[in-house]
């Protein structure tokens, strides 16, 4: 099966060769690279230049943030599964998507997800936070529990049969996605239980306590979009899963 991965940047120079590397490295040879930039003016586009033959689909334009960008690479993949990583992410080796397609194969799921390593900005080899997703039970998003984005690789059918990210959520926009596919919609998904992504520490919504609560606030509206009633602890119970991953 083609497998799709999309990478969102901006202004991104400083990590992304080291993310375009480890996609272009990767042993499994059906592999889809879509690149989409929101209009970078530093030396970003030269990066991408340099491995244009490794690179599907490109474009440089002036997109309405993340979620936006990540639609239009949903658009134009052709695979049939997408996955995304980030511009300041790397896969912790060359044989991850080899394993993806093994499990998809295997378990013949919907979507499947992993674990995932967060790093020191500077020396990545310094692991801050582990997320380790678990297994997915029925009730896994009342205890506060989500997969991490960066591992959820879904097939483009469900993107098309349930909708993309919403543009209405700044920063829980992935989280409602999950939520609408997972738990309203009961798609099969798949556990691969290997740490199998690095992020820079940092993300938008664990820059500060102040963009926790905001983040919190779009997580309540999550689930009303959904016409889904969370119980009374569920969204305290999500960032203290996070608090749990420093230990």
């Amino acid at each position: 099966m083609k497998i799709s991965i999309i990478t969102v940047t901006f202004n991104s120079d400083k990590t992304l060769e080291g993310t375009i590397l480890s996609v272009i490295n990767q042993t499994y040879n059906k592999i889809e690279y879509i690149i989409i930039d929101g209009g970078s003016t530093d030396n970003t586009l030269n990066i991408i230049n340099k491995y244009k033959n490794n690179i599907s689909y490109f474009i440089s334009e002036k997109d309405r943030g993340l979620y936006d960008a990540l639609n239009k690479g949903i658009e134009k993949a052709t695979g049939e599964i997408i996955g995304f990583i980030h511009s300041d992410d790397f896969y912790v080796s060359n044989l991850i998507i080899e394993k993806y397609a093994t499990e998809f194969f295997k378990s013949k799921s919907d979507a499947v997800y992993s674990n995932l390593y967060y790093v020191n900005a500077i020396n990545t080899e310094d692991i801050i936070r582990k997320w380790q997703s678990g297994f997915y039970k029925p009730k896994s998003f009342y205890y506060g529990w989500m997969p991490p984005h960066p591992t959820f690789f879904v097939k483009k059918e469900i993107y098309t049969n349930y909708g993309d990210f919403n543009l209405k959520l700044k920063s829980a926009a992935d989280y409602e996605l999950m939520l609408r596919f997972i738990l309203k919609n009961k798609i099969k998904i798949s556990y691969l239980p290997e740490y199998t992504i690095k992020m820079r520490l940092g993300g938008k919504s664990n820059i500060s306590l102040s963009n926790r609560f905001e983040a919190n606030i779009e997580d309540r509206e999550a689930w009303k979009i959904n016409d889904l009633k969370p119980k009374f602890y569920t969204l305290f119970l999500k960032p203290i899963r996070k608090l749990i991953q420093f230990f």
